[in-house]
């Protein structure tokens, strides 16, 4: 057929229109086939929907913060004997309700209510998944009783102090714990992010030495190295020239778990009050507040954080509940008498 299309166009480009489409109908007339129409395949156990559901997420960080939040939902369920496709608002409702007095079914850990919020929309979306498939009528997440989050980040930040108390007993660590921290502290990465990040990721753009990541969502990005933190990175790296930047001391990629022990021995060791308090996300949450207190907009803040919406990066402006930068006084200035 491909060494007839040559001429094909030829005889097309020579004749008239009307001849065009007589020589064209017959060519192109389709065959009848009197075989049944063939739909596409739908889920319907609950195995399948909830592996169909983890499956369509990008991020296997997001997929594993997914499928803890199924497990709980699903762990209730069977508790009170409830068939989870056949479940009601009434029973979200008790979920919801559950988690905000009693904590995690599976764990009994206390929850905030920005973890129960996530946990809601997670759900949702798996029942729209589902409905989707014609496996339910609609979502029991649909309409529920949402818990009011908080307007602050309740995330434990540290103060100048303490910055550099942590960076000393990270130097004094090792040159792997030097270049997390810096990274975290400086840069406000997520920690999927930093442990994410490979020596092939390093790159340079427009006089900038600047490491590419992957944010939420499967979003990519660059975020620009200071001299400290490309130093104390270059003597983390040494001969390599490719793998994870971080990783144990027989290869492998450094893990959260790892991470988080790591950063609460080494907040024990600066001497920090309640080390206990201190997660990854207490270094993200130190440089957005940093940010913000030195003048930072709001806008560069939320671009460098990777937040899609800045009301996320207003929950670390502590300054915006300072009385002197109340509107009060700008309006009344404004309508004052001359």
């Amino acid at each position: 057929m491909t060494d007839r299309l040559p001429a094909l166009m030829a005889t097309f480009s020579d004749a008239e229109p009307a001849v065009h489409a007589a020589a064209l109908v017959p060519a192109i007339a389709p065959v009848r086939d009197l075989s049944p129409a063939v739909g596409p395949e739908q889920l319907n156990t609950l195995e399948d929907l909830v592996r169909g559901f983890l499956l369509s997420k990008r991020s296997p960080r997001t997929r594993e913060a997914y499928a803890a939040d199924l497990t709980g939902w699903l762990t209730w369920c069977t508790s009170l004997g409830v068939d989870v496709l056949a479940a009601g608002i009434h029973h979200a409702d008790a979920y919801l309700r559950v988690l905000a007095e009693h904590g995690d079914p599976r764990t009994g850990r206390t929850l905030a209510a920005a973890s129960i919020a996530r946990r809601t929309s997670a759900l949702h979306g798996f029942y729209r998944y589902a409905a989707r498939h014609q496996a339910v009528t609609g979502s029991p997440f649909t309409a529920v009783q949402r818990p009011a989050v908080d307007d602050e980040s309740m995330t434990s930040g540290l103060t100048r102090d303490e910055v550099h108390a942590l960076f000393a007993a990270a130097r004094a660590h090792s040159p792997r714990s030097d270049a997390l921290i810096r990274l975290l502290v400086l840069n406000g990465l997520r920690i999927s992010e930093a442990l994410a990040a490979r020596i092939e990721d390093l790159d340079h753009d427009r006089g900038h030495r600047v490491l590419r990541i992957r944010r939420k969502g499967g979003r990519r990005a660059k975020t620009p190295l200071t001299p400290d933190v490309q130093h104390v990175l270059d003597q983390l790296i040494g001969e390599r020239t490719t793998g994870p930047i971080f990783t144990t001391t027989s290869g492998k990629p450094l893990d959260r778990t790892a991470a988080w022990r790591l950063l609460r021995r080494l907040a024990t060791d600066a001497g920090i009050a309640s080390p206990d308090r201190i997660s990854p996300h207490s270094a993200r949450h130190t440089y957005a507040t940093t940010a913000l207190d030195a003048g930072v907009a709001l806008r560069d803040v939320q671009d460098s954080m990777g937040h899609r919406d800045p009301r996320t990066t207003r929950l670390y402006d502590r300054t915006r509940g300072n009385l002197s930068r109340n509107a009060t006084y700008a309006v009344a200035a404004a309508l004052a008498d001359d």
